[in-house]
């Protein structure tokens, strides 16, 4: 079994911040596989279903971002379920707004919700770092995770959640590289090119268009 796990904080208030984009792509996997309906359970909300064969719980921490390692300890504890088993998407200021990087191990390059993570399990878990863009000062960091998005970021934020949700299955199965060029064309497809205009050329003895009278 697999644990996918999206960050954010419960609550109306907090549904549409940056910082809860964990939430909103757990969301849209959970629906676009059909998963079983979210219930209460390891302080959070889970949901159970199958990706590429294989079963998937999906969970969603309830104790506020700073503290969701309780959670997902309580549920992998639970399960049985090791920590490279485990995959959680999160907001990420370190990246672009629609870019996506896929990391497996590593530090919590100061995310809070990761720190309490890696205090609970460690750092051998999967992340998928959902980039939401830097306000370019850091005392300002809070204020921007803790927004609503922009309406301005209705389209990209809505091609990422799709082709995530879509690829999944290359997610569960590990092809990391496959998933990010999946999701990097979804936001900004390749240019289709045009093929050239053939050249043309004047026959032999071919006066047709001459001006010289003769």
């Amino acid at each position: 079994m697999m644990l996918l796990v999206g960050l954010g904080n419960p609550g109306a208030g907090y549904a549409k911040n940056r910082h809860n984009i964990g939430f909103m792509a757990v969301d849209a996997i959970a629906e676009r596989f059909s998963f079983s309906p979210f219930r209460k359970k390891f302080q959070g909300q889970i949901a159970e279903g199958v990706i590429a064969g294989e079963k998937v719980l999906a969970l969603k921490p309830e104790t506020f971002m700073n503290d969701s390692g309780r959670s997902v300890a309580a549920a992998a504890t639970f399960y049985k379920i090791p920590a490279a088993d485990i995959i959680i998407l999160h907001d990420e200021i370190d990246l672009e707004s629609a870019k996506v990087r896929v990391k497996r191990g590593g530090g919590h390059a100061g995310h809070n919700g990761l720190r309490s993570i890696h205090a609970h399990i460690g750092p051998d878990y999967a992340r998928v770092r959902l980039g939401v863009g830097h306000p370019g000062d850091k005392d300002k960091v809070s204020g921007h995770v803790l927004k609503d998005f922009a309406k301005g970021d209705a389209v990209w934020l809505e091609k990422v959640l799709d082709a995530l949700s879509e690829n999944a299955g290359l997610l569960i199965e590990g092809k990391d590289s496959d998933l990010m060029s999946k999701l990097a064309n979804a936001v900004n497809p390749p240019r289709e090119s045009k093929p050239k205009p053939e050249l043309k050329t004047e026959k032999d003895g071919d006066d047709e268009g001459s001006d010289d009278g003769v």
